[in-house]
């Protein structure tokens, strides 16, 4: 079972969400520090949980390319959305989201239109 720690720019309705469909996802607003977590903090709690970061944040990208995973991260490249539409793109394409990182992928990059693993 995959498990996910969701970054503070996305809403815990993610969380709640993955949650219901039998994921392990917590949101950093469940973390001490809630939405003054640092990035690196974030990073140790993945490593230490074996959670996969989901984030908008593109900062997670540069670190991945320069020190590689861990963690693994789920990058999404979807532009700004209503939770509704967040929510619709993550039931259509969870499967293919869990199928990627489930054949090595460390980074996927999450994009309306295609799902790109990368080890």
């Amino acid at each position: 079972m995959l498990r996910f720690l969701i970054d503070t720019q996305l809403p815990p309705l993610l969380r709640d969400w993955l949650n219901g469909k039998g994921f392990d996802a917590i949101h950093t607003l469940d973390c001490e520090k809630g939405i003054f977590i640092e990035d690196a903090e974030i990073r140790i709690i993945a490593v230490r949980q074996d959670r996969i970061v989901v984030t908008k944040d593109k900062d997670f990208l540069q670190y991945y390319l320069v020190k590689g995973a861990p963690p693994k991260v789920l990058l999404l490249d979807l532009g700004n959305l209503k939770n509704n539409m967040l929510l619709n793109l993550f039931r259509n394409n969870m499967n293919s989201i869990v199928e990627t990182f489930e054949n090595k992928a460390n980074l996927v990059l999450f994009e309306s239109d295609k799902i790109l693993g990368f080890d």
